[in-house]
C-alpha cells in the first residue's frame, strides 16, 4: 500500500464563480482523493487533499490548471493535517 499524505492548497486568481469547487470535487472523485474545498472571503479557494502521493500530486496539477473559465495565478502547497474518508465542498469562510 502506498503512503498516504495530506496537503493544504491555497489557490489564487480568478477562481470563484467559475465552478472551481465542483471541478475539484469531480477530479478528486476521479483520482480517489479525499478532503475538502471551499471559497475564502478574500476571493481565493482553499482545499485540503488526502490520498496517495501520486493522487495528491495529480490533483495539485489539476488545481494549477483549474476549470476552463478560471485563471489560476498561484497555488501555494503546504503540509496538511488529518485524514479524510470522502471529499466534500464546504461553505465559504
Amino acid at each position: 500500500m502506498s503512503k498516504m499524505i495530506t496537503r493544504h492548497l491555497a489557490i489564487r486568481g480568478r477562481v470563484q464563480g467559475v465552478g472551481f469547487r465542483n471541478y475539484m470535487a469531480y477530479k478528486a472523485q476521479q483520482l480517489g482523493v479525499c478532503g475538502w474545498v471551499r471559497n475564502r472571503a478574500d476571493g481565493s479557494v482553499e482545499a485540503v487533499v488526502y490520498g496517495s502521493a501520486a493522487a495528491v500530486a495529480a490533483i495539485i496539477e489539476c488545481a494549477q490548471r483549474g476549470p476552463r473559465a478560471s485563471q489560476v495565478t498561484a497555488v501555494a502547497v503546504s503540509a496538511g493535517t488529518g485524514t479524510y474518508a470522502v471529499f466534500e465542498t464546504r461553505d465559504t469562510e
